[in-house]
């Protein structure tokens, strides 16, 4: 396969338009897509025809709207191209309207309220400045997806809305500094998923992965991840094998697979892409998890997007690299040679401290869900505190703008290996901040708190929306300024005085951070019950609807889909533990005390002690009577799930993971007490370690 020839071959890209629209038709398409100009409809009929020509000619049979609901995964409702003809045969058709506007029922989507449970109607609109593409001989046509009552029901259309809010408002400042040819900024995003493989044999033995995607019982294996040397590690053929096709597919979509390597924990593996904006960004990432998951079942594997599949060892994130760039090539997180005297960059990188601190709570909102609780503030990911990480050059940098004093540049440093053969190699100003939530990476803001399992919309929103409200404010005060470079300056010099509680470059994993950052007042919300009140909260709802981001019901509708969400996942995990407790754990074990008590008695009818017997069988039953014990509380407390929503949130904080994980603790003891064959279900070593 030529990768340069390949690539794309099944998007309806640049390319493709520009060899088969009217120019005309090209130009004004071409305008929407790079600068949001509204999309004249009456050259629709044109693009219909090009499109399914195209499609056609690249073996598709059928046609659907690609849209993202408020699951959190795509959804598709296919229609074939065939229509009857006038003489009782078929012709190929696709309209302009057809292309447009689509009308998938609505009726089972999750809408928190914003339509009556008899009201099906629901609407898909065209979303012209994502490129069309064939999956599985069908015509994707990444669409809106809204209510009949016009309110939104899915993620792409509050980022849309997000990103022209920041087009706006960034515009305004570079107007300040001369950039009248600026005609877009884009906010951009690179994502990095992180995920697991496991052999498929194994997975269908755990009725938990296949239910939960996590193991809700397993005891830690001998080895996990001490040694450190699955990390960037060699990967076996048949991963290798598993990469290689991933990245064909995904390549003939258009999506830039870049980089691939193993993570921290056995069995983690890491796919990051290319840059685009941050709509494509998000279509590319949701591509991408589809990909992974369906190309691991061709390969005899399954892929889990859980955030903590495996007790003990290191969980997936999604890291979403942010930035801002102008359609005429600036990044306007780039510090540039001299960063001291870049003002431009300067008020963009106080724009974002200024947001970060004041919507913590809507960032730690953007990345809630019942599995992220696992990961999140477990030593191995962002603590659950919103901190911003800048590095030593611009924390000294912002210091001595604070203060008012000159600053020295620091000199550049050279890597000297002491090997001759080596050429020195110049050092970044400053090293990186694993633990940090939100770090600021040289010219992007990389933020490590997203779960594997997330769609990115949510997170780029909200980032979208509390950066252009900063900006708002700057240009606000910039605009009547006498002294536009003296304001400036002194817009910059304010954000890091009163808001420096939020920059932190220390180990954010520590105990002594914790108490730190209450100290300073930074939100600790460790859980999603937690965090989601927040989402509601009169400051929040005030900045959505101000902006028209969100309205205030499709905000609440929102807060309700997520809490129902966050309930029903505990409740179903606490059922499925049960019931491998109940059918598989506990009759395992009691047929393993009843060879333990016929050893004890054979022994015994042959003048023998048993006391290795013994005392094994008793372990095993006092262990099972706990077990035991352990169920029924769990029974009790899922039974008494209160009906409202935020109260079973709590309950299932407060009541059901506990005693899931009291149940999880005698389960996990029986495991390493009994003989390896009479345990029911394959241990995390298998899972861990069989490729």
């Amino acid at each position: 396969m030529s990768i340069p020839i390949s690539f794309g071959e099944l998007v309806f890209n640049d390319a493709a338009m520009k060899a088969r629209l009217p120019a005309q038709t090209y130009l004004a398409l071409k305008d929407t897509i790079r600068c949001g100009k509204p999309l004249e409809a009456d050259i629709a009929g044109e693009v219909a025809s090009a499109m399914k020509e195209w499609a056609i000619e690249k073996g598709a049979t059928h046609y659907t709207h690609w849209f993202q609901p408020l699951t959190g995964y795509t959804a598709e409702k296919h229609d074939s191209f065939l229509s009857p003809s006038k003489d009782g045969g078929a012709i190929l058709e696709f309209s302009a309207k057809e292309l447009i506007m689509g009308e998938p029922d609505a009726s089972s989507f999750p809408s928190g309220g914003l339509r009556a449970t008899f009201e099906a109607r629901g609407y898909t609109a065209w979303d012209p400045t994502s490129y069309a593409f064939i999956k599985d001989s069908t015509l994707c046509i990444p669409t809106i997806f809204c209510s009949h009552g016009g309110d939104a029901l899915d993620k792409k259309t509050p980022l849309l809305r997000s990103m022209q809010l920041i087009d706006e408002q960034a515009r305004r400042i570079l107007a300040f500094f001369g950039h009248k040819d600026v005609r877009r900024v884009i906010s951009t995003v690179g994502a990095e998923q992180e995920y697991f493989l496991v052999n498929k044999a194994l997975f269908d033995q755990r009725p938990d992965l296949r239910f939960c995607s996590r193991t809700l019982l397993g005891a830690p294996p001998a080895k996990g991840q001490e040694l450190e040397d699955h990390y960037f590690g060699a990967i076996s053929p048949r991963v290798m094998d598993f990469m290689r096709d991933v990245d064909s597919e995904l390549w003939r979509l258009g999506v830039f697979a870049k980089t691939e390597h193993k993570e921290v924990a056995p069995g983690q593996y890491e796919l990051a892409c290319v840059y685009a904006d941050a709509n494509t960004a998000t279509d590319h990432n949701q591509l991408v998890m589809e990909m992974l998951r369906n190309t691991a079942m061709k390969h005899g594997m399954v892929c889990l997007l859980h955030e903590k599949p495996f007790a003990g060892i290191n969980g997936s994130g999604k890291h979403n690299n942010w930035s801002l760039a102008t359609d005429t090539g600036m990044n306007l997180l780039e510090p540039g040679k001299n960063p001291k005297d870049n003002l431009q960059f300067l008020l963009f990188l106080a724009a974002v401290i200024q947001a970060v601190d004041e919507y913590q709570d809507l960032l730690r909102v953007s990345v809630s869900g019942a599995g992220n609780d696992q990961r999140l503030g477990g030593f191995e990911a962002p603590p659950a505190i919103i901190s911003v990480f800048l590095g030593e050059t611009l924390s000294d940098l912002l210091s001595s703008i604070e203060r008012r004093e000159d600053y020295a540049e620091r000199a550049v440093r050279m890597l000297e290996s002491g090997v001759c053969v080596v050429p020195a190699l110049r050092m970044d100003t400053t090293d990186r901040n694993r633990t940090s939530p939100f770090a600021f990476t040289g010219n992007k803001f990389e933020f490590r708190m997203p779960g594997s399992s997330h769609s990115i919309a949510d997170v780029n929103t909200v980032l979208n929306t509390i950066v252009a409200e900063s900006l708002r404010q700057f240009a606000d005060k910039l605009e009547n300024a006498q002294d536009f470079r003296h304001e400036a300056f002194r817009v910059v010099r304010h954000v890091v005085r009163d808001h420096k509680r939020i920059l932190f470059s220390g180990n954010g994993y520590s105990q002594e951070w914790a108490a730190e950052a209450e100290s300073r007042g930074l939100l600790n919300l460790p859980t999603t019950a937690d965090a989601l009140p927040h989402l509601i909260s009169e400051k929040n709802i005030a900045l959505f609807t101000r902006y028209g981001i969100y309205s205030e019901r499709e905000l609440r509708s929102r807060y309700e889909i997520q809490l129902e969400n966050y309930v029903k996942l505990i409740h179903i995990e606490g059922a499925t533990l049960l019931e491998m407790v109940r059918r598989s754990v506990l009759p395992a074990m009691l047929a393993c005390q009843k060879e333990l008590l016929s050893a004890c008695t054979m022994k015994k009818d042959l003048g023998l002690d048993a006391p290795v017997e013994q005392a094994l069988l008793t372990q095993i039953a006092d262990a099972c009577i706990q077990l035991h014990r352990c169920c029924d509380e769990l029974s009790q407390v899922i039974d008494h799930l209160p009906e409202e929503n935020q109260a079973a949130a709590l309950h299932c904080k407060e009541k059901i993971l506990p005693a899931m994980a009291a149940v999880r603790q005698y389960a996990d003891q029986l495991e390493q007490l009994c003989p390896a064959d009479a345990w029911p279900l394959p241990a995390y070593e298998e899972l861990l370690f069989s490729l």
